[in-house]
């Protein structure tokens, strides 16, 4: 098996919505995001997949130090391998895949969040800068681009802890900041035990409000001269945005229930705004 084929396969098993997009993609750039997507999945598994601290903790520093290898040429894992071309033909930085395991990283040290400030940086390490390393494989003219790309990560990110509140808390996990559960009455306990109350409902819709603002700000930040070429980014726009609305006619209901898009909905979410930006 090649590093490639490898990164095929990791993705693939992933079965997510990210790589839907990817089929649009010309080749090279097909690739290039096979192989990032492959090397997120590698570093989030660590922590969902291991229930010993010190083991998750001791691989993800192998990661650390597998980065620095990869920029020197010395990969030794398919995936840093197949990485090894894409990092130097679409200039990108090494601190950021370092930002991307502090992220998982964080994954490992808290379980809960005091407030947005903590949340948001947490956002951008695991999502918000896997957006700034996808714009760049996609390409760009404009460096407001980057912005876009930053927000939109966010977004998604946002959307994807909504999405899964009731997952996450079943694994004894709450994303959602503390501070907000307070001022809206709703307690730890009620999220944990899946309480679907109006004050839950409350929160939620504030939650969903304030994705749906990173949103509206990351599309209106994208320069019109570079739509074509993020097309990709605004494919997964279209699915998730429409798993948020999806979750907003009944926002309490997340802590029961896992809200998906059928995959022929997903595939002709993606098609139209491909060519809608064609």
């Amino acid at each position: 098996m090649t590093p490639l084929q490898y990164c095929k396969q990791k993705t693939a098993e992933s079965g997510s919505s990210f790589t839907l997009s990817f089929i649009f993609l010309p080749k090279a750039k097909r690739e290039a995001m096979t192989a990032l997507y492959a090397f997120c999945r590698e570093v989030d598994d660590v922590v969902d997949e291991c229930t010993d601290y010190q083991v998750a903790q001791t691989k993800l520093n192998w990661w650390k130090t597998e980065i620095q290898r990869l920029f020197l040429k010395q990969a030794q894992h398919p995936v840093t391998k197949a990485l090894t071309p894409i990092v130097q033909q679409y200039q990108l930085a090494e601190e950021h895949f370092q930002e991307i395991i502090d992220g998982m990283e964080m994954d490992l040290k808290f379980n809960r969040y005091e407030d947005f400030k903590q949340l948001q940086l947490y956002c951008y390490r695991v999502a918000s800068v896997v957006g700034l390393l996808s714009a760049q494989i996609f390409g760009f003219q404009h460096r407001k681009t980057l912005k876009y790309a930053h927000d939109l990560g966010m977004a998604f990110q946002l959307t994807n802890i909504i999405r899964d509140v009731g997952e996450d808390a079943r694994r004894g996990r709450i994303y959602l900041p503390l501070d907000e559960l307070a001022k809206a009455g709703v307690t730890e306990e009620d999220i944990l035990q899946g309480h679907e109350t109006e004050a839950v409902k409350t929160l939620m819709a504030f939650q969903i409000e304030r994705a749906e603002t990173f949103y509206d700000k990351a599309l209106n930040e994208l320069p019109k001269e570079d739509t074509k070429q993020q097309r990709t980014g605004l494919m997964m726009a279209a699915i998730y945005r429409t798993l948020l609305r999806e979750i907003k006619a009944e926002p309490e209901k997340v802590l029961n229930h896992k809200t998906s898009l059928p995959p022929f909905r997903k595939f002709r979410l993606a098609l139209h705004t491909y060519f809608k930006y064609a």
